[in-house]
């Protein structure tokens, strides 16, 4: 048996390796789409053509999204729980994760790669910082993570439950889960968290996201790159 928190073959990894996001699954295709858009002609195609095509631009331009829902995707993510805490705000996807209230096995913490300053004028923001970004300032934060795991370890040798122990593991513990959502909802999640607005960490992830996809929906994502946008 694998352990859920172990990197299925399709994945990539994110935040300097500490991190990856895998295709577990996928239901229907770019063909399904149009199919769909189709449905009321009684009519079904095996194969795109260049006016299947036109169809799915002019379906993603006019945003008739309902046939984008027909095709859906559930990824395997193991992030930090503050990017976990970011993702779960979108409520069209469906979510099932490892909990600490069961194992306490491969507990993992995100050490950032580089240290952000705070933006002077976005509180949700940051910006890179040369002189911020110091080996001692990583140290410290790989030090309290390392703290904290011995103090959730000290718990848990002298009988406390693990539901209450884990309340001392920090924002930096990473976590894994399962995350399904349909085509249209995705595409959302990925203009918003593929932004240069969106937190770097979560970004990260959102591009990962669009290279795992893209073979499975690549005129989706030749429309959006001939929009400026990279896929």
């Amino acid at each position: 048996m694998q352990h859920l928190n172990i990197a299925p073959d399709n994945h990539v990894k994110v935040l300097g390796g500490q991190g990856w996001v895998g295709l577990i699954d996928h239901l229907g295709t770019e063909t399904t789409i149009v199919n769909a858009a189709r449905v009321s002609f009684g009519r079904l195609k095996e194969k795109m053509d260049y006016r299947d095509i036109t169809l799915l631009e002019y379906l993603i331009e006019n945003k008739h999204t309902s046939p984008l829902e027909h095709v859906v995707f559930t990824f395997s993510v193991h992030c930090p729980l503050f990017v976990r805490g970011q993702w779960h705000r979108h409520r069209t996807w469906s979510f099932n994760e490892i909990s600490r209230r069961y194992t306490e096995v491969d507990l993992e913490f995100y050490t950032p790669p580089s240290i952000r300053a705070q933006s002077e004028n976005n509180r949700q923001a940051s910006v890179a910082n040369s002189t911020l970004d110091r080996p001692e300032l990583k140290q410290k934060i790989s030090d309290h993570n390392m703290k904290s795991l011995a103090l959730y370890e000290e718990l848990l040798a002298a009988g406390v439950c693990r539901e209450q122990a884990r309340g001392v593991l920090p924002q930096n513990m990473m976590v894994t889960f399962w995350g399904t959502v349909d085509l249209n909802n995705l595409l959302h999640f990925l203009d918003l968290r593929d932004s240069e607005h969106a937190q770097w960490e979560i970004r990260e992830y959102a591009a990962a996201i669009k290279k795992l996809i893209k073979p499975i929906i690549p005129n989706v994502a030749k429309y959006f790159e001939s929009k400026g946008q990279i896929w």
